[in-house]
């Protein structure tokens, strides 16, 4: 009897293009297993969106397996305890998984190389950290000639096909997928992601097609709210039901401006780890740290904690920043334009530490990646290796007029669908309905606050 392997799936739930199962079910008979780890993970267990969007995740992989006639085994626990238990159990005496680079995620690949014969793949990102390095041989830091290296060993492989699967004589004993509650209850506050995202593989290719039949229309319409023109494939991204490499091909059909753009979008997904590779606390510690001084912290004050709380709820009065966080709270994903724009708004508008601001994109985000989630958050703030200098403020009001997000505005803050073009934007009061909340600070107050605490840190520093 052929021992069986044991794949071990964590973020890249696909059967195409999975180097470990493709490796796997060359060799033998395969046992998918997931095992859902909030210990291993500390403070960084999974937030409440990304559960909502793992169980379905996981619903869809578990019909996938179901046309192989195979099955996916679900564990709960310690991963390297509940692999090393389920390697005994099914007799297996090799465990393939894609390598993955949170610092958890290696503490737990170390320690379980040491139970079983773990045979790690790369496969969830464009090169692994380390393929391409500066003259000095060490990874890079910034991100353009990070790109511009990367390019040139593009594309690194074809995708694989998805592979024929041979099942063990016996499937060890699994949890059931609804055993683990991770969708919300009462009260139901994730009935708008169902009607905003199809989840699953296939859901991936889907959205795939549909965006790159338009991408030469994405260098514009990237940054219009008002208008479907993002990829929106970055929570099919993250939790693996597509690879890059899978999008890259897709991509090679196409030239031009647009289709450039996202590949730089791809290879920033890369960046992002080969910074946490490099600083593993990343998404909790600024590389350029201006102390306390800078920020107005929520522990202090009422007043300071009502802020952050505003614009957590989509109260601040700017209709752009309320729209997208707004958006972020109904469907889990806002656009990346309005990120930006409210990110700037939480760190130099309201003078509140990024931290706050990454934590709550955390756990409201279906695409929450700890490596892009912490390097844009410091990119915005000033404090990154690579990234936006703090004085460089955005205009929210500018930007909402700019790129025209009235629209959009409208969707989200039905408050003021009734409004023109030419108060949408930045409403008066003889125009704003008594149920959308004045600015809790204005724009240019809020600057010049802010660069005058700017002054003080670097003039103490």
């Amino acid at each position: 009897m052929t021992k069986p392997i044991i794949v071990w799936l964590r973020r890249d739930l696909r059967l195409a293009d999975h180097p470990a199962l493709f490796a796997a079910a060359s060799s033998g008979p395969v046992i998918p297993v997931y095992v859902l780890d909030d210990e291993s993970t500390g403070n960084r267990r999974m937030g409440g969106a990304s559960r909502w969007w793992l169980h379905h995740s996981l619903a869809s992989l578990e019909k996938s397996l179901g046309r192989h006639r195979s099955q996916l085994v679900l564990r709960r626990g310690d991963a390297v305890r509940e692999i090393t238990a389920l390697a005994k159990e099914a007799g297996a005496e090799q465990v393939h998984a894609i390598r993955h680079y949170e610092p958890w995620w290696r503490k737990a690949q170390g320690k379980l190389a040491k139970e079983v014969d773990l045979v790690l793949h790369d496969g969830n990102y464009l090169l692994p950290p380390g393929a391409v390095t500066t003259g000095s041989g060490d990874l890079y830091k910034i991100y353009t000639p990070f790109a511009k290296a990367a390019r040139q060993c593009l594309p690194a492989r074809e995708p694989l096909d998805e592979p024929s699967l041979t099942n063990p004589d016996t499937w060890p004993a699994s949890d059931t997928l609804a055993d683990w509650n991770l969708l919300p209850t009462k009260p139901d506050w994730a009935g708008g992601f169902a009607k905003a995202w199809d989840v699953g593989e296939k859901a991936a290719h889907d959205r795939l097609e549909e965006f790159t039949d338009a991408v030469s229309d994405y260098e514009d319409d990237r940054n219009m709210p008002s208008i479907d023109g993002s990829s929106r494939l970055s929570p099919h991204l993250h939790f693996g039901e597509i690879s890059p490499a899978q999008v890259w091909d897709r991509l090679s059909r196409h030239t031009g401006k647009g289709a450039d753009t996202y590949r730089g979008e791809l290879l920033w997904r890369d960046y992002a780890q080969n910074v946490i590779c490099q600083f593993p606390d990343y998404p909790s510690h600024s590389y350029r740290d201006y102390g306390e001084g800078l920020w107005r912290n929520p522990d202090r004050g009422h007043l300071i904690a009502e802020d952050l709380a505003a614009w957590q709820q989509g109260r601040t009065g700017y209709p752009i920043v309320d729209a997208g966080m707004r958006q972020l709270w109904a469907t889990g994903w806002m656009h990346n334009r309005v990120r930006m724009i409210a990110a700037s708004f939480l760190v130099k508008h309201l003078l509140i530490d990024w931290r706050h601001g990454e934590q709550w994109f955390w756990d409201t985000l279906v695409d929450a990646d700890y490596g892009n989630n912490g390097v844009n958050w410091q990119w915005i703030s000033g404090t990154g290796v690579d990234s936006n200098m703090f004085p460089r403020i955005m205009a929210p009001l500018t930007q909402s007029e700019k790129f025209d997000a009235g629209d959009y505005i409208r969707e989200w803050v039905p408050e003021l669908a009734d409004l023109p073009d030419a108060q949408i934007h930045d409403p008066d009061d003889a125009h704003r309905p008594k149920s959308y909340p004045a600015k809790v600070i204005g724009h240019r107050e809020a600057r010049e606050r802010a660069l005058a605490a700017w002054r003080d840190v670097k003039s103490n520093g």
